[in-house]
């Protein structure tokens, strides 16, 4: 075995046990701490995929933005340490019934696609491809969705603001 298909292999591993602690897991903050790592693993597996963009934008959004917001929330709360407060979890009898359903359809759509074989081939980097096209091709859908969340923010935080501001 080579040390790529080990590294891959220790990623992967590394992902889907996180993620089972993620599902699994009585207290919040473990299971947020554990998203973390299973959001990293995540980033990792798409540089193995050639898409260096994808990977460092799963890392600034989700783990960078979405993530310490969620732990902001989680560490904020109050009480959390408390041991009484754990986390309500569905059925297991749901959730295995779901479980057998993704599986059933994943395998289902492994069994039956014709793949092809594909040639091994060299990282390509994507971003300065992306980067261009994004500043030329796509320059205006680019920049009506820059003014399309500016809206949206401005009308968050007027929404926000509390109800004596606006007497």
């Amino acid at each position: 075995m080579e040390i790529n298909e080990m590294l891959f292999l220790a990623i992967a591993l590394t992902t889907v046990l996180s993620a089972l602690i993620v599902a699994l897991s009585k207290k919040i903050i473990y299971s947020a701490f554990a998203l973390l790592l299973t959001l990293i693993g995540f980033a990792g597996l798409f540089i193995y995929l050639s898409a260096d963009f994808l990977s460092m934008a799963q890392i600034m959004i989700y783990v960078g933005g979405i993530l310490i917001l969620i732990l902001f929330g989680v560490l904020m709360t109050q009480r959390i340490y408390d041991p009484s407060q754990i986390t309500a979890h569905n059925s297991i009898w749901v959730s295995l019934a779901g479980g057998i359903a993704m599986a059933a359809i994943t395998g289902a759509v492994v069994w039956l696609n014709p793949w092809g074989k594909t040639l091994a081939k060299d990282f390509e980097y994507s971003t300065s491809r992306i980067g261009s096209e994004l500043l030329t091709k796509y320059l205006l859908p680019f920049e009506v969705i820059s003014v399309l969340l500016l809206a949206v923010l401005i009308g968050a935080v007027y929404l926000g603001r509390s109800r004596e501001v606006h007497k």
